[in-house]
């Protein structure tokens, strides 16, 4: 069973953005060369949220990359920089990724809350608000043969 995991974070202030971005920048170089990478997608929304859906080969494998290097590095530093945080993750048979809509979807079903210091209504509120990925989206890094 293909493992996949979803991520949305919203930067609360432009002060924290270009810190952010070249930590998820590092986090990505991270990814794209883990163990049990598959593939993976990130999208910047204009409200300065990204959202990130990524396969793997097991739980496991995520959780190794999780817990390592520039991710894990950065993950603290989430909590002052975000308002909005959550993750969501499940296992399919595919590797295939799911749309961003199916991604908000099983981001409402079963995904759930991370903690910010500083929350913002939507946090509070505990809305999620769906992916617009009309408005600024890009593949990060597109699918990997093992």
């Amino acid at each position: 069973m293909i493992f996949i995991s979803i991520t949305r974070l919203r930067v609360r202030l432009w002060i924290f953005l270009p810190v952010f971005v070249w930590r998820a920048g590092q986090s990505m170089t991270q990814t794209e060369r883990a163990a049990g990478f598959i593939q993976g997608r990130v999208m910047r929304e204009a409200t300065n949220a990204f959202w990130t859906v990524t396969a793997w080969e097991n739980d496991a494998a995520m959780n190794e990359f999780r817990v390592s290097g520039a991710h894990r590095m950065a993950m603290p530093k989430l909590m002052e920089w975000c308002d909005e945080a959550s993750i969501a993750h499940w296992t399919q048979d595919s590797a295939e990724l799911p749309s961003w809509a199916e991604a908000h979807r099983r981001m409402v079903a079963e995904g759930h809350l991370s903690k910010v210091k500083h929350p913002s209504a939507a946090q509070v509120a505990k809305e999620i608000p769906a992916p617009r990925p009309g408005r600024i989206a890009r593949e990060m890094f597109p699918a990997k043969t093992r």
